[in-house]
């Protein structure tokens, strides 16, 4: 009874029966037993690992801006680009954009600076150019300072943008801090201060050169008519000179005939 279970024993198992397809070729027992030996799944499991070694690390996440959020350059640039008047710099019409200064200094010059000049001259009637260059000069000069304010506050805007740190105050003037920009933050400020801020800053720039130049034409012409008229007009009596609406000889005579004794033809 021992010798069948001994024959059990020493017969080895039947190879693992394969499943191929019609038009593939029967793979030999020496090949399936090598891909199931242990020495060529740690040469697969050696691989594997070298595979993991070599991907990149995973993306680290991004540092968080201590800036307040209205002391941002780029926030600081959208209030600036949407709040009054500061938006008028950056719209692309420019018959949009000089008809606005325009406006604003002509209706300065109608009804502020005419009326002013107007009542504030001796006889209006006979210097009406001193009068109207007058009131364009009031109205160039406030024109060139609204455009110099409006500059200025597109320039400090444009600085903060293209500048690697950021000043911010985190509670009061007595905390200032400096944070440095990450790159990200850095190409995307001074892209926007490039090519938006900087063609603002040169618009504005030609404006002010504009102005200053009709301000000054403006009040040569002042002066020169100014110069031109003279209150004092000679009485047609002799070595008499008296001021024009405001002083008169036969008034003086009415009032004072003592003073007019010595001279010929008085009372």
């Amino acid at each position: 009874m021992a010798t069948p279970y001994l024959f059990l024993l020493s017969k080895s198992p039947p190879p693992p029966k394969t499943f191929l397809l019609p038009h593939q070729k029967s793979i030999p027992t020496n090949k399936i037993l090598q891909l199931n030996s242990p020495k060529t799944s740690s040469i697969i499991t050696c691989s594997s690992s070298s595979k993991n070694e070599g991907t990149p690390p995973p993306p680290q996440p991004p540092v968080a801006c201590p800036v307040p959020f209205d002391q941002q350059p780029i926030n600081e640039y959208q209030n600036l680009a949407s709040s009054f008047p500061y938006s008028w710099a950056s719209t692309s019409d420019l018959v949009e954009y000089y008809s606005r200064f325009f406006v604003s200094g002509a209706c300065f010059v109608i009804f502020i600076g005419l009326p002013v000049s107007w009542f504030g001259v001796v006889n209006p009637e006979l210097q009406p150019l001193k009068c109207v260059f007058s009131a364009l000069s009031s109205g160039l000069c406030v024109a060139t300072i609204a455009v110099l304010h409006i500059y200025l506050a597109w320039a400090y805007v444009g600085n903060r943008l293209l500048s690697a740190t950021v000043e911010y105050e985190e509670t009061g003037w007595y905390d200032g801090q400096i944070w440095v920009k990450t790159a990200e933050v850095l190409a995307r400020d001074r892209l926007l201060g490039s090519f938006s801020v900087k063609p603002v800053l040169n618009r504005l720039k030609f404006t002010l050169v504009g102005l200053a130049a009709s301000l000054v034409i403006s009040v040569l012409l002042l002066v020169n008519v100014g110069s031109s008229y003279n209150p004092y007009l000679p009485s047609e009596e002799d070595g008499g000179r008296s001021v024009a609406g405001v002083y008169n000889d036969e008034s003086a005579r009415s009032f004072e005939p003592d003073a007019f004794c010595e001279e010929p033809g008085s009372p």
